[in-house]
């Protein structure tokens, strides 16, 4: 038997709201043609690239998590428009005129050096950590984070990687998982973790006062199907899920 894939190092950004009927998550539905995940609706996010790892370095030495969450900032930034950055030296983020006028396109490191900017890290919440199992292909060992989207700055998908977006409520995505989307099993279930919340800073605060537990899922078989088994106290409700239906 060949020996499993390594895990690719990626981040997935979970950017919050509070809408008209309480917390709201920006998801985006990728391409049918990505070899990924096409057509699921998903959290942003992606593979972390060298250049996130050396602008970690200069931003943030000391935070072991820092190249991940400058990856969640590229991210959220090329494939939804939402610039979590601000002047070197200041908390606030950029204005939104200021933030729509980038291009997202740009080399993000070479960007951010270029506009005198830094990415803003303490914005991120650690929220979960899920590393493919061993017995698929295409491997990633992801770090999730929750971040309050900036409330001046509009969010849109880049029409390339992701053909469609909306803020949604949790438990909404996931009533609507089967019918009007389709569901990746680590996103059904950080969006079941995330729907035990009312509004963002009750998701935020909980998140900081959580331990994060990786999750790598084993192959299980659940009420004579496929199903994965994952670490009880990771905070999903339980550890033996049924995989009918899911991605």
């Amino acid at each position: 038997m060949s020996e499993p894939a390594v895990p690719r190092p990626a981040s997935t950004i979970l950017l919050l709201r509070d809408g008209p009927a309480g917390l709201e998550t920006f998801m985006v539905v990728r391409h049918h043609e990505i070899d990924f995940a096409s057509g699921a609706l998903v959290f942003p996010g992606g593979r972390m690239e060298t250049a996130d790892e050396a602008l970690a370095r200069t931003v943030a030495p000391d935070d072991p998590l820092a190249s991940f969450k400058v990856a969640a900032i590229r991210e959220a930034f090329e494939e939804c428009g939402v610039l979590l950055a601000g002047a070197e030296g200041e908390d606030s983020f950029v204005p939104a005129a200021r933030a729509a006028a980038l291009d997202r396109a740009a080399p993000f490191a070479d960007l951010m050096a270029r506009e005198k900017l830094a990415p803003t890290l303490d914005a991120l919440v650690p929220f979960a950590h899920w590393i493919t199992p061993d017995f698929v292909a295409k491997r990633f060992d992801t770090h999730f984070f929750l971040a309050l989207a900036p409330s001046d700055q509009a969010l849109a998908h880049d029409g390339r990687e992701a053909v469609d977006s909306v803020w949604i409520s949790p438990r909404e995505a996931l009533a609507e998982h089967g019918k009007r989307y389709k569901l990746l099993f680590p996103t059904f279930r950080n969006l079941w973790k995330l729907s035990a919340h009312a509004d963002a800073s009750s998701a935020l605060a909980a998140a900081r006062a959580a331990p994060v537990v990786t999750v790598q899922p084993e192959k299980i078989t659940v009420d004579g199907g496929p199903g994965l088994k994952i670490p009880a106290e990771a905070g999903y409700g339980g550890e033996a899920f049924s995989v009918v239906g899911l991605l």
